[in-house]
């Protein structure tokens, strides 16, 4: 009977498993079509940008309720809601850090901008 018993237990062990593993391989391909679709949709640049922060840029944009990407009004925006979101004034850590990241993002978009109107004026010159 405790041979029996055994043998459902592995035998229920193994099918949870086999399901467990197709649910990862299905989010896998599911996280990675996403992945994809969103890097299309951005410039490569900003594609990446997106990828080593971690958020997209209108993610981003909608963490610090921004539309265009003012410097000054992002700023502002970012020291609101990192003051608000302190810990020691019952804020939350983890939506500090988002706002952080969304933060960073806009930063190194506003720098990929940079770059590029630059590179236009130099090649607008030669």
């Amino acid at each position: 009977q405790a041979k029996y018993l055994a043998q459902i237990i592995l035998v229920g062990a193994q099918v949870v498993g086999r399901a467990f593993m197709r649910a990862l391989r299905q989010e896998f391909a599911a996280s990675r079509a996403a992945a994809d679709a969103r890097g299309r949709s951005e410039r490569p640049q900003s594609a990446a940008a997106s990828r080593i922060i971690g958020i997209s840029l209108q993610e981003a944009q909608q963490i610090l309720n921004v539309s265009k990407l003012n410097p000054e009004e992002i700023q502002k925006n970012y020291d609101h809601l990192f003051k608000v979101n302190d810990k020691s004034v019952g804020g939350s850590f983890y939506l500090q850090s988002k706002v952080v990241r969304a933060k960073e993002r806009l930063d190194e978009e506003l720098r990929i901008q940079a770059k590029d109107q630059k590179e236009k004026g130099q090649r607008a010159e030669t």
